[in-house]
């Protein structure tokens, strides 16, 4: 906590005891600001006009100002150097809000070199948090950066924060359009951004920062942050001044390399990867596609890593490092690495798989290319991708009756913890933090400490603005696929779909203009060829199946609320199953993905033959001595002819069908409690009267998250099973 006198005076004071005459004018600092970039990129930088607008505008008139400028214009440059100016005026520290903990450590790094004394707030460094605090109190600090979760955070929230707001020497919202629904990286932590600066005083300047912004998204920005009431630069006594530049990245090369087979898309990268200029990113669009394509990538000889949000987070630091130094090809990644990351030689993008939106894809390949003449950007899209983006859609903000279930499950009087709500409503964890802190914006809500307490106050659930959303997401998947199939100039196309202001005064009409570089303004398409001998061995890498199928240790927490008398370790569950691949694989993925969305029949050869690969390759304590196949509501047929000829091959004993009991409602809760709570005595137990002991090999179609395997396995060891080993088709993730 905050505590003593601070070592800069309060604003207040600042404007009290020194003379209008005395500030010094924009002829005065603008020396001083052009020798801090100077310090702070290289010798010979000068400011942009728009650079030294934004920094005039902060620190000598203190006004509120909102710069949408591309990737690698200099917009940390911007508050650095007003944030050091402001300080040697005597003001307090800036803030910055800033999103992720990649883009912390650069910043803070960028900040020192210009004699920036910058600290961070974050989950990653707790153990320094009081010392932080005792710094910024003796006026050690002069940059605080802090992510958007800290904000409601109570102890910082209400012992923190207070003081900082008052003596802020200036607040910065950097990555702006994470405040908006529209926004392609939308977080609703970032709306807590409009309480700081209610609490600012007047003359507080504030800077919102973003280089993925359309005009919907900057008009959010301006209706949920309040900055941008006035685009008139010409009046120092104006309302905000709005900055927003040309979105041309000259370096940019971009293609679109359309190869319909997953198998040969990833050979054609591992023949080409070689050929791309420096180091690089290959994005992919879920984890399992990343681990697959560095597995790949690795056994034919490149020097690759994955990177993904379940990397840990020192292994990122190290991955990210690795970059940096060139001591890797390219890191195979998802969408964690993003916003922050800066490799100013950075030499390529490669997307393996299209992003659902041309502003989301804008903002990655924005990496590439920021202090370089040439930067390759190749799309390799999907026929899969509109699966994974409709996948993705699925997950967002849920239907008005279960959020209300969230505040209605809340009391006003004592807290409940995430882990104590979450057997109450049907959400998995992370959908149910997303909608706490929605509702804590919105007031309905409030996280105090223990844990969350529902306000008292009436809650609307916004049915059109979320049916507009969903709307609006449709139009940017649309567009997305547009620009695969354009002949037009597809930096054009980007920089349409942003609305870039520059583009339509640099030609009459978008589809005129012309980048020069991309594959459409060149006539240069690269070859889909690839060499047979490459197709054959990624082929084989990506046909191997078999993966493994971790059992549930832990019952969910909770579960007494819903009547199911289940804690701790799960003594009764399965053993360590087999999968013959996820639904997103590169090898295996279209080929389950086909077969579970075709009419139910009998198992394929190629099927059972694959099956046979991953039983003889399981390293099992014991084998198994019988099988059982889960009565699947959806696919019968199909695991039950698996189940009988697996059993045939084995030569293992068939005990039939695990059937359901009648009537019994379908489970559809994706909430872990919740599904357990439904799958109690889904299954009729067997009689197992042919069984002789052993392990029992339970076969069903899918896994998503492992309780139907576990609830169902638990029913065979109620009925006399010594053990079970699961083995079903496909993992949904």
């Amino acid at each position: 906590m905050i505590s003593g006198t601070m070592a800069t005076m309060t604003n207040a004071q600042r404007d009290s005891s020194l003379p209008a005459t005395t500030a010094p004018t924009a002829l005065d600092l603008r020396p001083v600001a052009e020798g801090l970039l100077r310090e702070l990129a290289h010798p010979d930088a000068v400011l942009r006009d728009d650079q030294w607008a934004a920094i005039e505008a902060l620190v000598v008139h203190r006004r509120r100002a909102l710069v949408v400028q591309r990737t690698g214009w200099g917009k940390s440059a911007v508050y650095f150097i007003a944030a050091r100016l402001l300080r040697q005026q005597g003001y307090g520290p800036a803030i910055i809000v800033s999103p992720l903990l990649a883009l912390m450590r650069n910043q803070v790094a960028a900040a020192e070199r210009a004699g920036v004394r910058a600290a961070t707030i974050n989950s990653g460094n707790i153990t320094e948090w009081e010392d932080i605090h005792a710094q910024i109190s003796a006026g050690e600090i002069d940059v605080l950066l802090v992510s958007p979760e800290r904000l409601n955070n109570p102890d910082f929230r209400d012992n923190v924060l207070p003081t900082l707001a008052a003596n802020a020497g200036l607040v910065v919202v950097d990555e702006a359009h994470c405040v908006s629904d529209w926004g392609h990286d939308f977080r609703p932590d970032y709306r807590r951004i409009r309480t700081l600066l209610a609490s600012l005083g007047a003359n507080i300047p504030v800077l919102a920062t973003t280089a993925t912004a359309n005009d919907r998204v900057v008009t959010d920005i301006a209706a949920q942050l309040g900055v941008g009431e006035s685009v008139t630069s010409d009046d120092p006594d104006g309302g905000t001044l709005v900055l927003r530049g040309g979105l041309d990245r000259e370096s940019l090369c971009l293609s679109v390399v359309n190869i319909p087979a997953p198998a040969a898309r990833a050979a054609w990268l591992s023949e080409q990867l070689n050929n791309l200029p420096g180091s690089g990113i290959v994005y992919t669009l879920t984890v399992s596609a990343a681990h697959d394509l560095a597995a790949l990538l690795s056994d034919a000889g490149h020097t690759v890593a994955a990177y993904t949000g379940q990397t840990d987070p020192t292994e990122r630091e190290h991955l990210e490092q690795a970059l940096l130094d060139n001591r890797v090809k390219a890191l195979i990644a998802t969408s964690a690495l993003g916003m922050g990351f800066d490799k100013p030689d950075l030499g390529f993008v490669v997307h393996l798989g299209a992003p659902s939106s041309p502003i989301s894809y804008y903002q990655q390949v924005g990496r590439a290319g920021r202090a370089s003449a040439r930067a390759e950007v190749v799309l390799l899209p999907g026929a899969e991708d509109r699966q994974i983006w409709n996948y993705f859609a699925s997950v967002a903000f849920p239907d008005e009756s279960t959020v209300r279930s969230v505040i209605d499950a809340l009391g006003t009087d004592s807290p409940l913890s995430t882990p104590a709500l979450e057997p109450l409503v049907d959400l998995g964890r992370a959908r149910l933090e997303m909608v706490l802190k929605v509702l804590d914006v919105d007031g309905a809500v409030q996280r105090v400490r223990g844990g969350w307490l529902a306000t008292g106050q009436p809650w609307h659930y916004d049915a059109e603005r979320y049916t507009r959303l969903s709307e609006a997401r449709r139009a940017e998947e649309d567009a997305m696929l547009e620009y695969q199939r354009i002949t037009t100039c597809r930096m054009a196309f980007l920089r349409g779909q942003l609305d870039d202001p520059t583009l339509l005064i640099s030609a009459s009409e978008t589809e005129h203009a012309q980048c020069g570089r991309c594959d459409n303004c060149t006539g240069e398409h690269r070859s889909t060829h690839v060499a047979n001998a490459t197709l054959e061995t990624t082929q084989a890498r990506l046909d191997r199946p078999g993966i493994t199928l971790a059992p549930r240790k832990q019952w969910p927490t909770g579960l007494a609320k819903l009547g199911v008398s289940l804690s701790g370790r799960i003594s009764d569950g399965p053993d360590e199953g087999r999968a013959l691949g996820r639904l997103a694989d590169l090898g295996w993925g279209p080929r389950l993905r086909e077969l579970l969305a075709s009419p139910d029949a009998e198992a394929p050869e190629s099927i059972v033959t694959a099956a046979v690969q991953v039983l003889a390759a399981w390293e099992w304590a014991q084998r198994p001595t019988a099988v059982v196949a889960v009565e699947s509501t959806s696919h019968p047929v199909l695991v039950a002819s698996l189940a009988a000829r697996l059993t045939q091959l084995g030569r293992l004993r068939n005990l039939g069908v695990l059937r359901r009991t009648p009537h019994h409602p379908e489970v559809t809760a994706v909430n872990s409690a919740h599904r357990v709570a439904g799958l109690v005595d889904a299954w009729v137990p067997p009689p197992l009267t042919e069984y002789e002991g052993g392990p029992i090999l339970l076969v069903d179609a899918s896994s998503d998250t492992g309780w139907s395997i576990t609830m169902a396995a638990r029913t065979l060891i109620g009925a006399g099973a010594d053990s079970v080993l699961p083995f079903v088709l496909a993992t949904l993730k």
